[in-house]
């Protein structure tokens, strides 16, 4: 399955393994038991560059000072940067704050629930609006970050670079080919925790993986050359 062009056929047990995984061993996080796409969206902010460790005492010290859209609009440039202060990245602080002044001023104050409307938001980009459609409204999204990438590459043993046009678009054809559509903020979820507890860019723990009779790479010892970027030098 090493073709740009390749249709992908829906194979609904990926997403049965997947979901029972979580079920057992899927990290209980804070933005995880919400619905709120105010909150989640922070939550995937601070997230981009950042470890859930470190993550987590920031998320709740900005919920406290911003707990809604409307205050967050409303605060000073200063504010958002200090509370920010530690997390680097500060583009990501100043787009929160443009975000949620442009959702005032064209939603009314309420967070849109339509993908596009999402997307436009500054600093949401695909994978971003994907995970809030999908975990607030259920939209059936599939979220591509670097642990879905990896998961996929190597269940499919995918030697397109993931880091080039037509590699995105590879990954997200089949990531949306695998979502479950009854429960896709679910299902992006375990996903994204697969690849970060089980499906590890070093070590995987190919022995406890729940998709490892079916894994392409496994079967191709491949797993640590997966997933492939562009200009990287092959092993």
């Amino acid at each position: 399955m090493k073709n740009d062009q390749q249709t992908y056929v829906p194979d609904p047990e990926v997403a049965s393994r997947l979901l029972e995984w979580y079920g057992r061993e899927g990290r209980d996080l804070p933005w995880r038991r919400t619905r709120d796409p105010y909150r989640i969206w922070i939550s995937e902010v601070i997230l981009q560059q950042t470890r859930v460790a470190q993550g987590m005492s920031y998320y709740h010290r900005f919920l406290e000072l911003f707990p809604d859209v409307a205050a967050l609009a409303s605060a000073p440039e200063d504010l958002v940067l200090k509370c920010w202060q530690g997390l680097g990245y500060y583009s990501r602080a100043r787009n929160l704050l443009a975000a949620a002044r442009r959702i005032v001023e064209m939603h009314g104050g309420v967070f849109p629930t339509d993908y596009a409307d999402v997307r436009a938001l500054p600093g949401v980009g695909d994978y971003t609006a994907a995970a809030i459609c999908s975990i607030a409204y259920d939209e059936p999204c599939a979220a591509l970050d670097g642990n879905v990438f990896r998961v996929l590459s190597r269940l499919y043993d995918l030697d397109t670079p993931i880091d080039t046009t037509s590699g995105r678009r590879t990954f997200a054809a089949l990531a949306d080919s695998l979502i479950d559509r009854q429960r896709p903020g679910l299902y992006n979820q375990a996903i994204m925790d697969f690849g970060a507890l089980c499906c590890l860019p070093v070590q995987p723990r190919c022995t406890e993986c729940p998709l490892r009779d079916r894994c392409l790479a496994f079967a191709a010892r491949t797993v640590d050359v997966r997933p492939v970027k562009q200009g990287r030098t092959a092993v």
